[in-house]
């Protein structure tokens, strides 16, 4: 049997794995190493270190710097995509005739490309970009912020017709599947949830003494859903809640101090992050932008006892029934006091384990994404 190899283009340096894009980057790597695939990974690189860790998956790492800058800034085409342009690349990838990979529409500047016309191309979605961005203009405050978020939506929305030129689409939520399909009929279109961390369950059962909300706090819609809970929901509570992630801001900081039953864990590490989310009784994630689908989900269901979310989180997925689901403050409250005072149990833990295993296994999703593609 031939060797079967993969171009894998990354818009990050995926290691460490430590937020949400990355995360499905790095795991379907290690992944698809498992499986016994070749992979050529190509990264830009500009706040990020090069990572030894990745040659242990891939025959070849190549890194190239991203062109940031005022001149990317003023390109008719996004910011993300513009900035991520290297000649290096089209050469390396021009090497053979393997089937390539671009991670999101920030890595799609080559797509179109004549010299790649014959080769098989994959769209990994992570999220509907521009929807994303609208999303964040409408969560920031800083008026220039703003404007940079709304234009930037502009451009994405014009630019998602490059992807006519990819042979196959793999999205990650259900609802994004459904926006392709009717944006780009006839084109080959699959649902493979986003890969993670886990393959097993490692549940705590029992009983623990407070909530958690975690995520990456320098992104603005992360910060609007920890001041949320902070002013609307345990205001009124004894509950004590813990706030854990990346780059607090000096606000949040503020925030939080002026609340005794809240506490702030600026920048665990992974090992932290993980007891917080196996020793917590509730895990609470809110979102206000229903995109993508939300990893930080996926840990909490595989490593945390009851997940507390509203709507918007679960949107296209098949997680809903895992979950205990509330849509304003007052449901949020009542279903922390009445969730702080029940036992998570063994039986929860195996009807949870079967649900997660269906849709949600790195292998199974490794094998699906493998039967897509020739040659693979």
């Amino acid at each position: 049997m031939s060797e079967q190899h993969l171009h894998i283009i990354s818009f990050d340096i995926p290691w460490p794995a430590n937020y949400g894009g990355v995360i499905d980057v790095f795991f379907k790597i290690r992944s698809l190493y498992a499986a016994g695939v070749k992979i050529h990974l190509h990264c830009f690189e500009y706040h990020r270190e090069p990572a030894p860790e990745l040659d242990k998956y891939c025959v070849e790492v190549n890194y190239y710097p991203r062109k940031t800058g005022l001149l990317s800034m003023l390109s008719s085409k996004p910011y993300i995509v513009f900035s991520r342009r290297s000649e290096q690349l089209l050469r390396n990838l021009c090497k053979d005739d393997h089937p390539i990979l671009f991670e999101g529409l920030h890595c799609c500047y080559y797509l179109p490309s004549a010299e790649l016309k014959e080769r098989f191309k994959i769209y990994r979605e992570s999220n509907i970009e521009h929807h994303y961005y609208f999303h964040l203009s409408r969560a920031e405050k800083n008026i220039f912020r703003k404007a940079f978020f709304i234009f930037s939506g502009l451009k994405l929305k014009a630019y998602e017709s490059v992807l006519k030129h990819a042979n196959l689409m793999l999205t990650v939520s259900s609802e994004d599947h459904d926006y392709l399909e009717c944006r780009f009929p006839g084109k080959k279109i699959a649902y493979i949830p986003s890969f993670h961390h886990d393959e097993d369950i490692r549940i705590n059962p029992g009983k623990g003494v407070y909530a958690l909300y975690q995520g990456n706090l320098s992104v603005v819609e992360n910060r609007k859903a920890a001041e949320y809970l902070v002013k609307q929901v345990f205001s009124g509570l004894k509950t004590k809640l813990l706030i854990a992630g990346l780059n607090p801001t000096e606000r949040l900081k503020a925030l939080i101090a002026k609340y005794p039953n809240v506490e702030l864990v600026a920048n665990p590490t992974d090992e932290e992050m993980f007891k917080l989310i196996n020793n917590a009784m509730v895990n609470i994630m809110v979102t206000f932008q229903a995109t993508g689908l939300k990893l930080k989900l996926l840990n909490a269901l595989f490593n945390g006892r009851f997940c507390l979310v509203n709507p918007a989180m679960v949107i296209g997925t098949e997680l809903g029934p895992l979950c205990e689901i509330a849509d304003d403050a007052e449901a949020f409250r009542k279903r922390i006091l009445y969730l702080m005072d029940r036992e998570f149990t063994e039986e929860m833990i195996r009807e949870r384990s079967k649900q997660l295993v269906k849709w949600h296994s790195n292998k199974e999703n490794c094998k699906t994404l493998l039967g897509l593609v020739p040659l693979l």
